[in-house]
C-alpha cells in the first residue's frame, strides 16, 4: 500500500513537469519573436545607412552591401545645407531636455500633493487627471495652436516646450509612488524636528523619490524627443525644427523634387543618429527606470 500511494502521489508531479517544460518553451519562443519583432526595424536601419543611393534601393534589403558608404552618409549628413541637421539635433536636445526636467518637476510636486495632503476636490482632481490620460496628444494640437497664437507664441520653441510640461501619466506615476514608497510616519518624524514642508520635500521626499522621478523623466524626454505632430503643428521656422519635422521634410523634397533622390540616404542616416541619444540614455539609466516602473505600478 505504502509503493501504491507513494506511485499515486508521483504520478501528477511527473504529468506537471513536461507541460510546464512545454510552457517554459512557449514562453521563450514568443519573447524570441518579439525580439525580432522589434529589433528588425533597427537592424534594416543600420543596414540601409551603410548603402549609397543606387544600392539602397537595388540590393538586399537585411543586408551590407557597401560599409564604407556609412561614413561617406555621415559627413555629408552633418555638412547638408550648411549643417542643417545638426541645428535640428540641438533644437530637438533642448526640446526634450527642458520639457523633460519641467515636465518632472510639475508631476513631482503635483503627484506629492495629491498623495500627501488633503484638500477639497483632491478626488475630482485626480479623475480628471485620469481622464486626461486617455485624451490623445495630437488631439489637443490644435486647441493648444489657437490659445498659444493668442498669446503670440506659436513659431517659437515655448510653443513645443510648454505644451510638452503637462504629463498626466508621469503625475498619476508620481502619486502611486509616493503613496507606496513614503510613509506618512516619515515625513512626521521631520516636521518633528522642524523641517519646513518644502525643507521635507527637498531632504526627505526626493532621494526616496529617485527611481520613479529617472522613470517620468525618461518617458517625457523620450515623447518630446520622438513627438512630430505637435511641432509641425506649431512650427513653420525651419531653423526651429526638431529632428522629427525636419527629415519629414527632407523625405517629402526628396519625392516631389527631381534630383533630390540622394536624401534619402541622408533620412536614413539622421534616423539612425536621431535614435543613438535615446539608446544611450536608456542604457544608462534603466536601473532606476525598471525601479520605478515595478515599484509604482505594482505595489
Amino acid at each position: 500500500m505504502t509503493t501504491a500511494a507513494a506511485t499515486a502521489v508521483t504520478r501528477p508531479a511527473s504529468g506537471r513537469r513536461p507541460k510546464a517544460a512545454k510552457g517554459r518553451v512557449t514562453v521563450n519562443v514568443v519573447m524570441v519573436a518579439m525580439i525580432l519583432y522589434f529589433l528588425l526595424p533597427f537592424w534594416w536601419l543600420l543596414v540601409a545607412s551603410t548603402k549609397g543611393n543606387d544600392a539602397l534601393f537595388s540590393t538586399a534589403a537585411l543586408w551590407f552591401h557597401s560599409p564604407g558608404s556609412f561614413f561617406d552618409n555621415l559627413k555629408q549628413l552633418f555638412t547638408y545645407n550648411d549643417g542643417e541637421y545638426l541645428r535640428w539635433l540641438g533644437n530637438t536636445a533642448v526640446y526634450a531636455g527642458v520639457s523633460g526636467i519641467g515636465a518632472t518637476a510639475v508631476a513631482t510636486l503635483a503627484g506629492y500633493a495629491f498623495a500627501k495632503y488633503r484638500f477639497r476636490g483632491r478626488n475630482l482632481l485626480f479623475s480628471s487627471l485620469l481622464g486626461a490620460i486617455m485624451v490623445p496628444a495630437t488631439a489637443l494640437a490644435i486647441p493648444t495652436y489657437l490659445l498659444l497664437s493668442k498669446v503670440a507664441l506659436t513659431n517659437t520653441m515655448w510653443a513645443v516646450i510648454l505644451p510638452s510640461l503637462l504629463n498626466p501619466f508621469g503625475v498619476y506615476l508620481m502619486r502611486v509612488y509616493v503613496q507606496e514608497s513614503l510613509p506618512d510616519e516619515l515625513l512626521e518624524a521631520a516636521r518633528v524636528d522642524g523641517a519646513g514642508e518644502l525643507r521635507t520635500l527637498r531632504s526627505v521626499a526626493l532621494p526616496t523619490l529617485k527611481p520613479a522621478l529617472v522613470t517620468v523623466l525618461l518617458f517625457s524626454m523620450v515623447g518630446t524627443w520622438n513627438n512630430f505632430f505637435l511641432p509641425l503643428v506649431m512650427l513653420n521656422n525651419d531653423k526651429l525644427f526638431p529632428l522629427t519635422v525636419g527629415l519629414q521634410s527632407w523625405y517629402q523634397g526628396a519625392l516631389i523634387q527631381s534630383g533630390a533622390n540622394a536624401l534619402f540616404t541622408l533620412v536614413i542616416a539622421g534616423s539612425l543618429v536621431a535614435i543613438l541619444p535615446l539608446i544611450v540614455a536608456f542604457l544608462l539609466l534603466q536601473r532606476y527606470w525598471r525601479g520605478g516602473l515595478t515599484v509604482g505600478s505594482l505595489k
